[in-house]
């Protein structure tokens, strides 16, 4: 089973829209390392997966002007999480969230306390890291630039693991970077979405380490899509608001390029 896919966008364009937390599989020898039963692990995906952002940027790519390319996961986040630092930098390790979790969104045990993380972190985050390094410096040798959209969506009530649940929940939130997020695209998103916060209630973006803090010509946002606004929660099918979000991130891809 592939981990992920990069779908390839114009040649021209410096956008990757990239979809994290999207999908449901699990493999089952992964599977086999969880200790929520069947009907638990449903729920705990209902309330983790930001569902049907794949869908949404699919849609957008297809009504921007120029292509974006996509790299999404294919993957659950139970798997591992590949947006997490696989060591102690990442402060989600103190709600057993890191690069492998080992609590649920509720704070239960998903995992034994005592797994080794490595194993997974070998065979499913590092090949997927590498490769996401490796579409953005395509852009950096095609374009010379590259804008790394995050694409992710939050439930309308803050759930237990969140460590900053308490701050606004806005109908779009703007994860930004003081370094690879210039104020321009903060204000294209805003001319896209409209109602947004920035870093309320989740802050930051992804940058591929590589280059992270080191490479300018790598611009980043994230896009917290509150899930209320297109879908029925939790892990219920999507709305008309989707097709309005696809415009909008279309438009957002546009004024990038």
């Amino acid at each position: 089973m592939p981990s992920f896919d990069l779908l390839p966008g114009a040649e021209q364009s410096p956008v990757i829209l990239h979809v994290p937390h999207s999908a449901r599989d699990i493999p089952a020898e992964v599977r086999a390392g969880i200790v929520l039963d069947d009907p638990a692990l449903e729920r705990e995906l209902d309330h983790i997966v930001d569902a049907h952002t794949a869908e949404l940027a699919e849609e957008a790519a297809g009504l921007a002007g120029t292509t974006p390319w996509r790299f999404v996961n294919r993957l659950s986040r139970l798997v591992v999480d590949p947006e997490r630092f696989p060591d102690e930098r990442e402060e989600m390790l103190a709600v057993g969230m890191g690069a492998v979790y080992t609590r649920t969104t509720g704070r239960e045990p998903l995992r034994p306390a005592d797994t080794d993380p490595e194993p997974l972190v070998e065979r499913w985050f590092r090949p997927y890291a590498r490769a996401m390094t490796e579409a953005v410096a395509e852009r950096l040798a095609a374009v010379g630039r590259a804008v790394v959209i995050d694409v992710h969506s939050y439930p309308s009530a803050p759930l237990p693991y969140e460590l900053h649940g308490e701050g606004p929940r806005p109908a779009v939130c703007l994860g930004t970077d003081p370094f690879h997020t210039p104020p321009e695209l903060v204000a294209a998103a805003r001319q896209a979405f409209g109602e947004v916060e920035l870093n309320s209630p989740f802050s930051g973006t992804y940058v591929p380490l590589e280059f992270y803090g080191r490479d300018p010509r790598v611009s980043a946002l994230m896009v917290e899509i509150r899930r209320d606004t297109y879908m029925t929660e939790p892990g219920g099918p999507a709305g008309p608001g989707l097709n309005r979000l696809a415009r909008a991130l279309a438009a957002l891809v546009d004024a990038v390029d």
